[in-house]
């Protein structure tokens, strides 16, 4: 099951637990690099995915189940950051991937991220993390409020005010549309509206004194207009984490790929072919 989404980029197929696993990458092989995404998709990542395979990488960015292209359905209880960490390592293991893997988290997936490399769910090699919730930063209003399970046509109109804001001086109907699409699908409203529902800030919380012992090196990469993951819970991290920088991307909201694709993909490139 693959289609060709754009010149080199792939989108393929695991199955994990029974079902479609859907996820993007590009090149001929190489060292993985495990792309996350959270209340989003795989979308997010589409803009980087050809700079890191021509370093020489293998980006593998993966729909959670139930949501973007994978086939399945969350519930709150399967939706839980460390839930979809183990589901990731499943995926992983799908794939057959061994060894050290590169890490990357967007918004949510940056819990799922953090908690893969606090709880040694994976052999994190690096740790890259692009306006990721952290500490108790998250939900954000916007997200909070479907925790009722919501899933009419409220929240695709929710989901294309949120996207269009996100995507900043990026945004333009059609990709607000793009990114929109899966939401379409009532299947994926549940999913998401149950994502909603297991938003916890303790998960992330929770990591900080093993992320605080852990030598493993650590990349933020921040729009800086983000409204709720705000940049000074990047500078924080940065502070407190050891072995973390921080890259600073101005003009950019909570989708900063969108806004610095060449930027964001040198920087990704550059950490983890260091």
């Amino acid at each position: 099951m693959s289609e060709t989404t754009e010149a080199a980029v792939l989108r393929t197929a695991a199955r994990v637990d029974g079902e479609t696993a859907s996820y993007l990458t590009a090149g001929q092989g190489g060292p993985p690099v495990l792309l996350l995404h959270g209340t989003y998709w795989s979308r997010v990542w589409l803009p980087v995915l050809e700079h890191l395979a021509d370093a020489g990488l293998r980006p593998l960015a993966v729909d959670l189940p139930g949501l973007g292209r994978s086939g399945g359905r969350l519930t709150p209880e399967t939706a839980t950051v460390p839930a979809l960490a183990d589901w990731v390592a499943r995926f992983a293991a799908a794939l057959n991937l061994s060894g050290p893997v590169a890490v990357a988290g967007h918004d949510i997936g940056g819990a799922i991220a953090q908690h893969l490399l606090a709880h040694d769910r994976l052999e994190v090699s690096r740790l890259a993390l692009v306006n990721s919730v952290l500490y108790d930063s998250w939900p954000a209003p916007h997200v909070a409020r479907f925790r009722d399970g919501d899933t009419s046509e409220g929240v695709l109109a929710a989901r294309r005010k949120a996207v269009t804001r996100a995507l900043a001086g990026a945004a333009t109907a059609q990709l607000v549309a793009d990114y929109v699409d899966p939401w379409t699908d009532e299947r994926v409203r549940r999913s998401w509206t149950a994502l909603a529902s297991a938003a916890d800030n303790r998960y992330t919380l929770d990591l900080v004194p093993a992320l605080q012992r852990s030598t493993t090196p650590k990349l933020l990469i921040w729009g800086e207009d983000d409204l709720h993951e705000k940049v000074e819970y990047a500078e924080r991290f940065a502070s407190e984490i050891p072995n973390t920088a921080l890259i600073r991307i101005p003009n950019a909201d909570h989708i900063p790929t969108e806004n610095a694709p060449d930027r964001i993909g040198r920087a990704l490139t550059d950490f983890f072919t260091a």
